[in-house]
């Protein structure tokens, strides 16, 4: 695994329309109807070295997702040149960028490295492997599971967590509405890249704007 893909991406031009979260760069494009996403997602599908990049598209009522990998660590150069096709196909049909909608949601399975169990994971879920250490859905529609190692010399502190990514540009939003909504910060040590909340019951869970805001 190497930074050099999804730093080069971060910090290419003609990708303003594109978030980068631990799945990867997202795009979200807002049209008027289903019928207009639908159509936009053909055009998308025609843009050259699309078909078979291992991209993902999701069609809803009135906007189009665009996942170009479902990894971060699987970037590379080549993603750059189809983010500008597809970004541009986007303009033609003049669906509008909307950042704000990108987001990924993740569950950390956090255990020492000898009790790691990715298999059981994907087996229960009926999830594939994007790594070595992760499950993630064939259909795209749930959340990303992460097996993170706990060092073994300290206690386990909490067995799951949450962690949400959204665009750089938006994570303080997102912070806020949690603590509005009743949330506390547990630890905010890697602020502004991310923050540790909890819920009233001690639940925790990670907003992060890395890697997006890590250019």
């Amino acid at each position: 695994m190497s930074n050099e893909g999804w730093q080069g991406f971060l910090a290419a031009d003609g990708v303003a329309d594109w978030v980068v979260l631990h799945g990867g760069a997202m795009a979200v494009y807002r049209v008027p109807s289903l019928a207009d996403a639908v159509r936009l997602a053909a055009a998308v599908a025609q843009v050259a070295g699309f078909d078979g990049a291992g991209a993902l598209m999701t069609i809803a009522d009135d906007q189009l997702t665009v996942r170009l990998t479902r990894d971060i660590w699987h970037l590379e150069q080549q993603h750059v040149h189809l983010a500008r096709a597809v970004s541009a196909v986007a303009r033609e049909h003049s669906a509008v960028v909307d950042r704000a909608r990108a987001q990924e949601v993740q569950l950390a399975v956090a255990s020492r490295p000898d009790a790691i169990d990715v298999g059981f994971w994907r087996a229960v879920l009926g999830y594939t492997g994007a790594a070595d250490d992760n499950a993630v859905d064939p259909l795209g529609h749930g959340s990303t599971v992460w097996m993170q190692d706990l060092d073994p010399a300290k206690p386990l502190r909490h067995a799951m967590h949450v962690d949400v990514t959204v665009a750089r540009e938006h994570v303080e939003e997102r912070l806020a509405a949690a603590l509005a909504a009743g949330g506390r910060i547990v630890d905010d040590s890697s602020a502004p890249a991310a923050w540790t909340l909890s819920d009233r019951a001690g639940n925790r869970v990670c907003v992060c704007a890395w890697p997006d805001g890590a250019a």
